[in-house]
């Protein structure tokens, strides 16, 4: 380690990929710091611990004890959310706090004795204390298995739709080998990501947070102590508080404020309602409505959604509803398919007994008609897609070239790549041996014979759309949109752009399963999604200083554990919960309509069964999304370029960003996105700059007992009032049957 200091002025804006990172930090101040120090950005010297013991013991037996017990509960709670509107996903940072507590009581009660079965297997019960190594590798395994699966989405829709059950040999090895194939491409991009230090990967910060929390907390440091009571305070707080909104006082869920005025009034309840309206100035004290997103997301993103939001749900829903812009009035806050009259469209009628389109069945029909949110919806999901590829090429081109000649270098002098960063994290991270390559490529091949193998014996999709899927996942989307989630956090869907390539690639098929875009959507969406998760694990274990192929290892035994899991809860869902997500019967609180369920239904209709040619020629403006989403970022570039010092900030008008939530489906819930601005507005500027030392302290802290704290009190409310026999809370003024907002006019 270098002993030379320098005194510097440290500005922490990327260079060559600024745009999508966060708002220009620069200290007023001089500090002194170490060249290596100097390197990394402000938040990341503030969080992120600077020393490392390499001869800690990470791997025990303690661990996988562990991991077994939180990945179960996590997988299942992730896969049941997935079918209801709003809710958080299985909190990892309550694996972090119990998993701490748990490790340490075992490192008290078990023995110090080596166990032996047979020749090769040998461990020590309690080989040493418990360290924070040893927690983050259990949540680092628990945030890979404790969570859903694409694979169910296909799985759900061929059940609750067409009848057909697929069989959990099938299901499950198809879920594995998606997940594993995602995993393997890390290998292709972690060179460009993982090493920079301008790529702060916001999430891990918020993790690493936690993490050297708890290490000063065991060290006896009163900071430590002091934080972790702020943390179980907050915890407990919520956890208590959400009793409100899930199930006592539901009203507190959606607070409109022009119903309680004019309860009886349908154009007032319509604009202020957050179940079923446009959400006008509609509050909620309701955390699953709220999210952690406001203590995580820069406030420059946050600020991009809000102005999406209102000209999504502001502007362009009462310019239809009461205005000229679209001809078709019906089902606007719906993302079913109607026809010409404003009735459900009857979609099993357009199959034949092999799933081709029933032409004439079709012609009496008349064509299908989306409500006018889903339709705009799609033009910005188009929009948000291209987006993403320009603006990344546009702003980030010299950071990708550059990290490229890194790659180039370390290869040619054969060495691990983070020897080419001169950052003191690089530094400490260059003691252990990186990941070997053909981890990766054997991992590859094992994933795409397996289900290259389920698709030739029947899965809804045809065998060749693997490698389409495939080479489409890893060639063009993976690089730029995870170079936008690790500067921003923010994640791009891009299950919608997907489908279209799909029902392109297939058009001619003349049987076509709707389930076929979802099959093919889990293959190419995990090439994206699991990179990204094991991309964030491995930054976390960078962070933290963990031997990145004990990470690695970890990752795969957490999804051995967890796919399994995530069937057994579809199973569940689909066995008690069918008459609601049919639609048979109305959940009061909006949230068991397997909302995304039903959106992927109509995109299988759309797409694959009518084929994008009779959608686009119904409604011809959809395709200009992918112009827009060319266009826009263009523009911003050149208003930058331009303006290079202009206060308006061109380069954080990040236009993925704001078409991505353009396409947000607020038909259930609109409620809780002017808390969010509220609430980000207070966390990620004003405190963040003018409480700046209580905001590094407690921040990232609070976003993870608040988020831990909701799921605690789901999981709680789903066990005493639903896992038997289910209860329900007395009707009130606060819960009332017909609108628990007291929109009455609603219907």
């Amino acid at each position: 380690m270098s002993e030379e200091v320098q005194k510097t002025s440290i500005k922490d804006q990327v260079d060559s990929v600024e745009v999508i990172s966060s708002d220009s930090e620069s200290t007023t101040e001089q500090e002194v710091l170490e060249p290596d120090v100097a390197e990394l950005p402000k938040v990341v010297r503030e969080i992120v611990p600077l020393e490392d013991d390499p001869t800690i013991q990470v791997v025990t037996i303690r661990y996988f004890i562990l991991s077994v017990i939180f990945i179960i509960p996590g997988a299942f709670i992730d896969t049941m959310n997935s079918f209801r509107t709003t809710s958080a996903a299985y909190s990892i940072f309550f694996v972090q706090i119990a998993s701490h507590w748990c490790g340490k009581w075992l490192a008290r009660v078990l023995p110090n004795k080596q166990i032996k079965f047979g020749r090769f297997i040998n461990f020590n019960l309690n080989p040493c204390p418990w360290s924070i190594k040893e927690t983050i590798l259990v949540t680092i395994t628990a945030s890979s298995g404790a969570t859903g699966n694409l694979g169910t989405n296909a799985i759900a829709l061929a059940d609750l739709f067409y009848g057909e059950v697929v069989s959990a040999p099938k299901a499950i090895f198809f879920m594995w080998s998606i997940v594993f194939l995602g995993y393997s491409v890390t290998g292709f991009v972690r060179n460009f990501v993982m090493y920079e230090p301008k790529f702060t990967w916001p999430q891990a910060l918020m993790q690493t947070t936690l993490f050297q929390t708890q290490r000063k907390s065991d060290e006896d440091g009163k900071q430590g102590s002091k934080q972790m009571k702020v943390f179980f305070i907050a915890l407990l707080g919520l956890c208590a508080w959400q009793f409100f909104p899930e199930f006592i006082f539901p009203m507190t869920s959606s607070l409109a404020f022009l119903c309680w005025v004019a309860p009886e009034n349908y154009v007032a309840n319509f604009i202020g309602s957050g179940l079923g309206g446009m959400g006008f100035l509609n509050l909620t004290l309701d955390w699953s409505n709220i999210t952690s997103n406001i203590l995580l997301y820069p406030y420059w993103v946050q600020v991009i959604q809000f102005v999406a939001f209102v000209l999504g749900a502001w502007v362009l829903i009462p310019a239809v509803k009461w205005g000229n812009l679209s001809d078709f009035k019906y089902g606007l806050m719906s993302n079913s398919l109607f026809m010409s009259n404003g009735t459900k469209y009857p979609t099993a009628q357009l199959l034949n007994s092999d799933l081709s389109l029933n032409e004439t069945r079709y012609a009496e029909l008349g064509p299908v008609h989306l409500g006018a949110q889903r339709a705009y919806n799609i033009f910005f999901d188009y929009a948000a897609y291209v987006s993403g590829f320009c603006f990344v090429t546009l702003f980030g081109y010299k950071g990708i070239i550059e990290a490229g000649k890194k790659i180039i270098e370390s290869r040619r002098k054969s060495h691990s790549i983070n020897l080419q960063y001169t950052d003191r994290l690089n530094k400490l991270q260059s003691a252990y041996a990186d990941v070997p390559s053909y981890y990766y490529l054997i991992l590859f091949l094992c994933s795409f014979i397996t289900i290259l193998v389920i698709l030739i014996k029947g899965f809804f999709a045809p065998w060749w759309t693997l490698f389409v899927a495939t080479a489409f996942g890893v060639f063009v989307c993976i690089l730029p949109l995870l170079i936008l989630y690790a500067t921003s956090g923010f994640q791009l869907p891009i299950g919608t752009f997907n489908e279209v390539i799909y029902a392109y690639i297939i058009q001619n098929q003349k049987s076509r399963h709707p389930a076929g875009a979802l099959v093919y959507s889990s293959i190419a969406g995990d090439v994206f999604y699991r990179c990204q998760y094991q991309m964030l694990s491995l930054k976390i274990g960078f962070y933290n200083h963990l031997p990145p192929q004990t990470v690695f290892w970890a990752q795969i035994f957490g999804e051995l554990l967890g796919v399994p899991t995530n069937y057994g809860a579809l199973r569940w869902v689909l066995n008690t919960k069918r008459d609601l997500l049919t639609g048979e019967k109305t959940d009061p609180l909006h949230q068991w309509t397997a909302q995304s369920l039903v959106s992927y239904q109509s995109n299988a209709i759309q797409y694959v069964v009518l084929g994008p040619k009779k959608l686009f020629h119904h409604y011809p403006m959809l395709p200009y999304g992918f112009l827009i989403g060319v266009v826009a970022p263009v523009i911003v570039f050149a208003l930058h370029k331009l303006f290079p010092k202009s206060k308006l900030k061109f380069h954080l008008w990040n236009t993925t960003i704001f078409f991505s939530t353009m396409s947000n489906f607020y038909g259930n819930v609109s409620t809780g996105y002017f808390s969010q601005f509220i609430g980000g507005t207070i966390t990620m500027f004003w405190a963040y700059r003018y409480k700046h030392a209580l905001w590094k302290k407690y921040n990232y802290l609070l976003a993870a007992a608040l988020d831990t704290g909701l799921n605690l009190s789901i999981l709680l409310i789903f066990l005493f009032f639903s896992a038997g026999k289910t209860v329900t809370f007395p009707e009130w003024w606060g819960n009332n049957g017909k609108s628990i907002e007291r929109c009455f006019a609603m219907g």
